[in-house]
């Protein structure tokens, strides 16, 4: 975080804590990081990227934050960042970040000149390509600002939502990139988002196998056209190991594994385990604060629906078996306590179903260490959505 002066900020209306604060202090509901925890699996990711010999790209639509981006690249050797957008790539390239993918199709005017313009921010540049029309808007703006954007074409390997199915598809698409100017053409994008979170390992495993086999016949087309690729990227928390074992994937684009929530948890790794109870630890935590208990079997607390996102299921309680979170609305949450063991201003930490949009609706990640304050780090692309 750069020219910042926390000192001048309040807490409980600009800030929810101040450094040095006790971790019992921090005013709720706010995002609280395990430093520890959320450096461990930064190393992780890093090591095992290291060890099958990938790059690993981390996805910046997670956490939105420049703070934990830095991270990622110094401890975990991250080469750079995947983005959803434009304005948040802006965030990014503006916070210092010099290697950009735009994971993502740009296809309207004013954001196809804005992504043209990102490599006058110092960063290389990158961008999703899954329509033939899409080339020549790509290629105008970076001849009109003397920029280059670098192209991935996309392909559908099972999520059904952007990206070409066929490979004589991503041969022509690749080729008008290749013959285009003021564009290059970097590789392929091959993420299968919805096969991330399905339980079964063996499940899985299958789904990515339909998608590595899809690129390996896609590369090798592409080869015979005189066509490499620097970028062959996919892979997610939840398949890292297959892309990584494939010889055909060279770049991870892993998130969530960094901070962990309740939804990736659920699922079973090879033997059978949950992912959270070993192969990754939950860093991210919504801190909330217990507001009412006039009900002797339920505690209300300050965590509703506006300090999350419930669209993969309700919070978890960490630590915690005695007590439930089951329902909530705008401003509350129901706890339900059937043996009375809280108390009104006691702190529960709560694992976000879904981390990515949960993230997004908070200004403030509070960096805890051995029960102290340790940052404060602002969600640098909160709100970024153009």
């Amino acid at each position: 975080m750069k020219d910042v002066n926390l000192d001048d900020f309040e807490v409980g209306y600009d800030i929810p804590a101040h450094i040095g604060m006790d971790e019992a202090d921090i005013c709720t509901p706010c995002l609280v990081l395990d430093l520890d925890a959320m450096e461990r699996n930064i190393k992780k990711m890093g090591d095992f990227a290291k060890a099958n010999g990938m790059r690993h790209r981390s996805h910046g639509k997670m956490h939105k934050s420049v703070d934990v981006q830095e991270i990622q690249q110094d401890l975990g050797g991250a080469c750079g960042v995947c983005c959803q957008k434009v304005s948040e790539a802006e965030v990014f390239a503006r916070g210092g970040i010099t290697d950009i993918l735009v994971s993502n199709q740009v296809t309207q005017p004013e954001k196809i000149d804005r992504l043209a313009r990102l490599p006058k921010l110092g960063a290389r540049t990158i961008v999703c390509v899954d329509d033939l029309d899409n080339v020549p808007n790509l290629s105008a703006a970076a001849v009109k600002h003397g920029t280059q954007i670098e192209c991935l074409v996309e392909i559908d390997c099972g999520a059904g939502r952007c990206g070409v199915t066929t490979t004589p598809e991503v041969v022509a698409i690749a080729k008008a990139i290749d013959a285009a100017e003021g564009l290059k053409f970097s590789g392929l994008q091959a993420y299968q988002g919805a096969m991330q979170h399905l339980d079964s390992y063996d499940e899985r495993k299958a789904k990515t196998q339909i998608a590595i086999d899809m690129v390996k016949d896609a590369v090798d087309a592409l080869k015979a056209e005189g066509l490499e690729c620097d970028i062959v990227g996919g892979g997610g928390t939840g398949s890292y190991y297959f892309e990584g074992a494939s010889g055909v994937y060279n770049e991870l684009q892993c998130g969530s594994y960094a901070f962990m929530d309740a939804d990736y948890g659920r699922i079973l790794d090879k033997d059978g385990n949950r992912i959270d109870e070993g192969e990754w630890e939950n860093a991210l935590f919504i801190l909330t604060s217990v507001m009412s208990h006039a009900k002797p079997d339920k505690a209300i607390v300050d965590a509703g629906l506006k300090a999350q996102s419930v669209d993969s299921g309700l919070p978890t309680i960490y630590g915690r078996d005695d007590v439930k979170y089951v329902k909530c609305s705008d401003e509350h949450g129901v706890v339900a306590d059937p043996d009375g063991v809280l108390k009104v201003n006691d702190k529960l930490k709560l694992v976000p179903g879904h981390c990515d949009p949960t993230c997004n609706v908070h200004d403030w990640y509070v960096g805890v260490r051995n029960g102290k304050v340790e940052t404060l780090w602002p969600v640098s692309a909160r709100g970024k959505a153009f």
